[in-house]
């Protein structure tokens, strides 16, 4: 059975990363007067959404160590996780920024790093 897991954990970050080699979103924030940030925990929770209804998987295990800068340019790495322990990094870039709206593309990494023994 671990081959047949193990096959299903690639075969789900593989669509992943095919799906989302470079996908454009957007979130709200709240800011005050200085340039907004998205939380490292909607930031993950954007991306695993996204994710799922591009991909037609669940939601993924993402986790994303840093909020993001409101601040075109801005990069982040996030990490995709999936049942078997292998992971998937994801870059966030943030391509504009419009009052508290902040417009970020992700591209998935190409190949999965193998579970931790």
């Amino acid at each position: 059975m671990t081959i047949a897991r193990s096959t299903a954990a690639k075969w789900s970050l593989s669509a992943v990363a095919a799906s989302a080699l470079l996908v454009g979103c957007s979130a709200s924030v709240s800011a005050g007067k200085s340039e907004p940030k998205l939380s490292s925990d909607k930031l993950a929770a954007s991306l695993a959404d996204k994710l799922a209804s591009t991909t037609g998987q669940p939601k993924p295990d993402i986790t994303c160590p840093e909020d993001l800068a409101g601040k075109v340019g801005t990069e982040t790495r996030c990490t995709l996780t999936a049942d078997d322990g292998s992971t998937l990094g994801v870059t966030v870039t943030v391509t504009s920024v419009d009052g508290k709206q902040i417009h970020y593309d992700f591209k998935a990494d190409k190949t999965a790093s193998p579970a931790p023994n």
